[in-house]
């Protein structure tokens, strides 16, 4: 089985060095740089906008991961593509029509993702599974990060990865929540191929990004 690309989230990076942090994270072996975008709203907790997510764009060349936890979120669209997301991963719940959200992203130029959250099925795929690029399969509650894994979203990735499959189509499937050294090839043997981590990725400060990232590969 592949290693699973790392997607650190910035949301445990320090805020303060923003900038240095996914620098930092980038030469540490990141696959990705995941960005948390909530809105206060629709999670119960606020993180950024556009405008940071592009004062970071220059900071690295990896793909930028944008999960919006937005709503509604379609407005916000055209100004996370614009600030230099490459991918957009959105909420069914977070939007009247999230077949057309799936389309405006794609108009953009940008890949999109769905979110599912703990107690959203994996049916809810049935109608969108030809049109997306990923599937975020939440293994906490989204709105805070340092989160305990919930254990039953492991039959969801296995569920998911047999749908991808059945399609034929080249989509991601990742997974965000409670991701460890435990729980990381959990998620790869259920199906996984794309980790968020934040805790595990930028526990113990710089010096340590790329033995965290490595052991979340198992590749240690």
């Amino acid at each position: 089985m592949a290693a699973p690309l790392i997607a650190p989230s910035i949301l445990s990076a320090d805020f303060a060095r923003l900038g240095e942090e996914v620098r930092a994270i980038d030469a540490a072996g990141a696959d990705w740089i995941h960005i948390d975008v909530m809105d206060g709203h629709f999670v119960p907790n606020i993180t950024i906008g556009p405008g940071v997510v592009k004062a970071l764009r220059p900071h690295s060349a990896k793909p930028f991961d944008v999960h919006l936890m937005v709503s509604p979120v379609d407005s916000y669209l055209e100004a996370f593509a614009s600030a230099g997301a490459d991918i957009i991963t959105v909420h069914p719940e977070a939007g009247p029509h999230v077949h057309r959200t799936v389309q405006a992203i794609r108009a953009l130029g940008k890949k999109a993702g769905i979110a599912l959250n703990p107690a959203t099925p994996a049916k809810t795929l049935d109608y969108l599974i030809d049109e997306i690029d990923l599937v975020l399969v939440m293994s906490v509650n989204p709105g805070f990060g340092g989160q305990s894994f919930i254990t039953n979203q492991l039959r969801k990735i296995e569920a998911v990865r047999k749908m991808i499959d059945k399609s034929g189509r080249a989509i991601h499937l990742q997974v965000d929540g409670g991701i460890d050294v435990t729980t990381a090839p959990q998620c790869s043997n259920a199906g996984a191929d794309v980790l968020v981590a934040g805790t595990a990725s930028f526990k113990g400060g710089s010096g340590c990004y790329s033995a965290n990232i490595a052991a979340l590969k198992g590749t240690d």
